[in-house]
C-alpha cells in the first residue's frame, strides 16, 4: 500500500521538490491542456516549475470542469507541484519581468498561436539571447509553419483531422468525439518527453545548448490512430468505423452482464483466443480454419461475438471476471469513476492516491504516472490560487516590494 502523498508543508509553504528532475525550472506559460499537463508531468519529478497567467481573468483552465464552494478541481491536479504567478505578458512591464525570469530557467512551456511570443518580444531568438540553454516548447494545433500554422487548434480539431473520428463509433453512425481531452492528453505526454530529451541533449552539448520544440496537438494522436496512411499508401485501403470490434481479431467487444454491468474481451494473442473459446463452451470454434489468425477471427466476428456474449449475458460480472481470471483470458471491467475510485488494484498500487489541500483537505487524485524505483515522482502541493506566489517569485528576482506593489495596481501582476 502506497502512503498519501502530503500536499503541503506547513503554513501554505509548498514542500521542498525531490525527483530526477530536481533543479530544473519551468515556466509554464501555457493553458487548457496539453501544455499544463507537460509543465505538471515535469513537476511531479521534482521539476521547480513557474505558472504564468493573466492576472485578471486567470488560466483558462480554472473554469473547466467542476467546481466545489467555487473551487476549481481540475485545477488542484493540472497545477500541482506549480508555484503561480499572475503576470500579463502582453504588457511590456510583464515581458520584462519574463524575460528576468528566462535567464534562471531551464524549459518554457508556451501554447500562444504562432507569431504572438515574437510580437511581444519574447521569441526564441530574444529568449536564447538571454539564456541559450532554454528549452522551448512550443504547442500548437497545427505546428509552428506550414498552411494551417495560424489557424486555431484545439484537441477536438486534432481529433477529427488525425483520423480518430472517422475510425471511432458504429459503421452506420456518424465520426466520434471522446468525451475529455484525448488529443490533448496525448500531446501533452509527448511534450513532456521531448522537452526531457531536449534537456538530455544539452547535457551532452560542450555548449550547453537548448533548443525549440516545435509540438503539435494533431502528431501524437495520428501516431496513436495507427499506420492508416502507410496501409492506405501501399494497399489504397481506407479504414472504417467497426463499433467495439477490431479488424485485427475477435472476440474483442464490449458484453452486457446478467446483473446489467458491460465488461470488455480482448483476444489479441491467438492462445488467449482458444481460452474464450474452451470457457464459454464452444471449442469446435477454435477447429475452424479461419480461426487460425486474428484476421479470420475478425471476419467471424458475428458469430463469436454471439457466442461469448450469450455465455456473458447468463451471468453476473464478478462471476465472468472470476471465470476469465481462472482460465487465463483476458477481460475488464467496464468503469466509472466510482468504481475506479473503490477499485482494490487502483488503491493498493497508489494510481489514485489521497493528498492534503488547503481547501477541502483530503483530496483524492490521480498519482503520478509512472514509477520510478530510485528516483521516484511525487505530489508535494496541489493547485494554488491565482498570483499565491507572485510576491515569492518576483523576490527571487530582486524585485522591491515596492515595485510589485506598483505592478499590482496596474495589474501587470497579481
Amino acid at each position: 500500500m502506497t502512503t498519501p502523498a502530503q500536499a503541503v508543508r506547513g503554513e501554505g509553504t509548498p514542500a521542498a521538490a525531490t525527483g530526477p528532475l530536481r533543479g530544473i525550472r519551468v515556466i509554464d506559460a501555457s493553458t487548457i491542456l496539453a501544455g499544463p499537463l507537460c509543465a505538471q508531468l515535469l513537476g511531479d519529478f521534482g521539476a521547480d516549475v513557474i505558472k504564468i497567467e493573466h492576472p485578471v481573468a486567470g488560466d483558462g483552465m480554472r473554469g473547466h470542469g467542476e467546481s466545489k464552494d467555487g473551487v476549481p478541481l481540475w485545477w488542484k491536479e493540472i497545477s500541482r507541484n506549480k508555484r503561480t504567478v499572475g503576470l500579463s505578458l502582453s504588457d511590456p512591464d510583464g515581458a520584462a519581468l519574463l524575460r528576468r525570469l528566462v535567464e534562471r530557467a531551464d524549459v518554457l512551456v508556451e501554447n500562444f498561436r504562432p507569431g504572438t511570443l515574437e510580437r511581444w518580444g519574447l521569441g526564441p531568438e530574444v529568449l536564447h539571447g538571454i539564456n541559450p540553454g532554454l528549452v522551448v516548447v512550443r504547442i500548437t494545433g497545427f505546428g509552428q509553419s506550414g498552411p494551417y500554422a495560424s489557424r486555431a487548434g484545439f484537441g477536438t480539431l486534432a481529433e477529427a483531422m488525425s483520423g480518430f473520428a472517422h475510425l471511432t463509433g458504429e459503421p452506420d453512425g456518424p465520426p466520434t468525439l471522446p468525451a475529455f481531452g484525448l488529443a490533448d492528453t496525448i500531446c501533452g505526454i509527448a511534450a513532456s518527453s521531448a522537452a526531457t530529451m531536449a534537456l538530455f541533449a544539452r547535457e551532452r552539448d560542450p555548449q550547453h545548448r537548448g533548443q525549440v520544440v516545435d509540438m503539435s496537438l494533431i502528431e501524437p494522436i495520428m501516431a496513436a490512430v495507427g499506420p492508416a496512411p502507410t496501409v492506405y499508401d501501399q494497399l489504397g485501403i481506407v479504414g472504417q468505423r467497426h463499433g467495439n470490434r477490431s479488424t485485427n481479431n475477435a472476440p474483442r467487444n464490449t458484453y452486457r452482464t446478467s446483473d446489467g454491468h458491460w465488461v470488455a474481451v480482448s483476444t489479441s494473442a491467438q492462445r488467449i483466443a482458444e481460452r474464450v473459446m474452451h470457457l464459454v463452451g464452444h471449442p469446435e470454434a477454435v477447429e475452424e480454419e479461419w480461426f487460425a489468425t486474428g484476421v479470420g477471427r475478425a471476419a467471424h466476428a458475428d458469430l463469436l461475438d454471439g457466442l461469448v456474449g450469450g455465455w456473458i449475458a447468463e451471468r453476473t460480472r464478478e462471476k465472468v471476471i472470476a471465470e476469465f481470471t481462472a482460465a487465463g483470458a483476458a477481460v475488464a471491467p467496464v468503469y466509472d469513476a466510482r468504481d475506479l475510485a473503490g477499485d482494490p488494484h487502483i488503491r493498493a498500487t497508489g494510481m489514485l492516491t489521497t493528498v492534503q489541500d488547503e481547501d477541502f483537505g483530503p483530496l483524492l487524485m490521480h498519482n503520478v504516472m509512472w514509477r520510478m524505483s530510485r528516483t521516484p515522482g511525487e505530489i508535494r502541493f496541489t493547485g494554488r490560487a491565482r498570483g499565491a506566489d507572485t510576491d515569492e517569485v518576483l523576490a527571487e528576482l530582486g524585485v522591491p516590494p515596492g515595485d510589485v506593489a506598483a505592478l499590482r495596481e496596474r495589474k501587470v501582476v497579481s
